[in-house]
């Protein structure tokens, strides 16, 4: 298997020392991503692409093409087919027997880009390949205005490189070639999208999470958090941050009018956030807002909210409507966590201002206890996100085994993108698909008397969860994690 990576338009028009540290900086991304793939793949970077190789078995094509797909920095992915060649007529011959059985019944053209000295330009070579393609193939002639397929071709230098299939990228820059950033992330539409766009633009994101009090809401956080991480930004490693934050929210219920509440929770949670932000190394803050979206977010209490800061505030989703940022959401596969995230509202106006003023907000928070933010924020909790299930002391150890027990249902937890992309297949056991966001509702509904091992391709997914069912009493729950 062969595919050239094409670089986001922006990475090319950078200097050339910025576009060099740009395309060494994807090379170095999907190979620390690919390698646990396949460990012999080759990933080599050029001045206008990077071109990924490996000989394994083709199963492993979905797996290659998701890591590709999903990694920022990438424009297109085109998986060929390569070939040396001698001449006009060995191209014509070698396009067809690499997609001559692709256009049974189509319309189409064919599109050359050529490097090199040749005795023979571009257009020589797409009619001359068109022309014979048309003749020997089953295709139902040429089309060059609307074609129902596209032959793409690129001859470079004596190599031949023939177009399989087209896979769409994320586009934006390779993280790690920018700036780290803070993101507020509560776990809905908003948060979840704008961490997603942040780490698109090439941002390393970290997550900071506010625990208002509730333990469901935490652990649903920590999994978008992580699914967030491990399908868009696993090439470099970052913390998720929980923050206690009750007895703010105490505070506030005690000492706080309650139309300034709203206001004065997330001026707290800025405040918070870039002191964390600061013991990251991190220059800027992400949130999920967006113009007058909810009473909090006019940009009179924005401007308030933002004064309790020198932080760089970023919001990606600023002027962006909630239909679009739930399209948005189902694209990308936080949807159904934000539908089925679990919330905790500890601070609710009943007639929450829409315009703060300075001076009413600086009164309110006299009466505030700043010693139970300070406290807070020195109870922080900073883990590997790759590491939540491990490091999260608090939950209850589950047994792990590499093998399915007699008898077990081997429970597969992962995204059903996850799954329809590479389903798990065992010679003997019972496997069941529920999803990770479901699973807490769903699993009292199983039959009990049956043991359940829970399933994930990382295994961090599957303890987490697993440890939480254990803490909610349920004893018939381990994990499957295969050797």
């Amino acid at each position: 298997m062969k595919f050239v990576v094409k670089l986001f338009p922006e990475i090319i028009i950078k200097s050339k020392p910025v576009r060099r540290k740009f395309i060494k900086q994807l090379r170095d991304n999907l190979r620390k991503l690919l390698l646990p793939i396949d460990d012999a793949i080759q990933v080599e970077r050029d001045w206008d692409r990077i071109t990924v190789t490996s000989d394994a078995d083709s199963e492993l094509l979905p797996d290659i093409v998701a890591v590709l797909s999903n990694t920022p920095g990438i424009a297109h992915i085109e998986e060929v087919a390569d070939y040396p060649f001698d001449d006009l007529h060995d191209i014509y011959e070698k396009t067809r027997a690499a997609v001559g059985d692709s256009l049974e019944g189509k319309r189409f053209a064919v599109r050359c880009k050529r490097t090199g000295t040749h005795d023979f330009n571009s257009s020589e070579v797409e009619r001359y390949v068109g022309g014979g393609l048309n003749q020997h193939t089953g295709a139902a002639g040429v089309d060059l205005s609307k074609p129902e397929v596209v032959v793409r071709i690129e001859v470079r230098g004596d190599r031949l490189f023939v177009v399989r299939r087209r896979y769409e990228g994320l586009g934006g820059f390779p993280i790690g070639s920018v700036d780290s950033v803070m993101s507020l992330i509560s776990g809905g539409f908003d948060s979840t999208v704008s961490s997603y766009l942040t780490m698109k633009r090439g941002l390393r994101t970290h997550f900071v999470f506010f625990n208002l009090g509730g333990r469901e809401h935490e652990i649903g956080v920590k999994e978008v958090a992580l699914y967030l991480w491990l399908k868009y930004g696993a090439s470099h490693r970052v913390k998720f941050v929980s923050v206690p934050f009750e007895d703010v929210v105490a505070e506030i219920l005690k000492n706080v009018e309650n139309s300034q509440m709203g206001v004065i929770l997330k001026r707290m949670m800025l405040r918070a956030a870039s002191q964390v932000a600061e013991a990251m190394e991190a220059p800027a803050l992400v949130t999920g807002e967006s113009v007058a979206q909810v009473s909090s977010q006019t940009l009179a209490n924005l401007s308030v909210i933002d004064s309790v800061t020198n932080t760089l505030v970023l919001r990606p989703l600023i002027t962006m409507d909630k239909q679009d940022i739930i399209h948005t959401a189902a694209k990308i596969g936080t949807e159904e966590f934000a539908a089925n995230m679990p919330e905790y509202c500890g601070v609710i106006s009943v007639k929450p201002t829409t315009r703060a003023k300075p001076e009413k907000i600086a009164a309110q928070e006299a009466n505030f206890d700043f010693a139970i933010l300070e406290q807070a924020v020195a109870n922080a909790e900073y883990l590997n996100i790759d590491e939540l299930a491990d490091e999260d002391r608090s939950l209850p150890e589950v047994e792990v085994l590499p093998i399915p027990l007699a008898e077990a249902v081997i429970l597969d937890v992962r995204h059903p993108n996850e799954v329809d992309r590479h389903p798990l297949k065992l010679a003997n056991g019972e496997v069941q698909s529920l999803p990770f966001y479901e699973l807490h509702q769903r699993f009292e509904q199983l039959d009990q008397s049956r043991t359940y091992q829970l399933y994930c391709d990382k295994g961090v997914m599957s303890r987490l969860h697993a440890a939480h069912l254990v803490e909610q009493g349920f004893t018939n729950v381990k994990v499957y994690r295969p050797s």
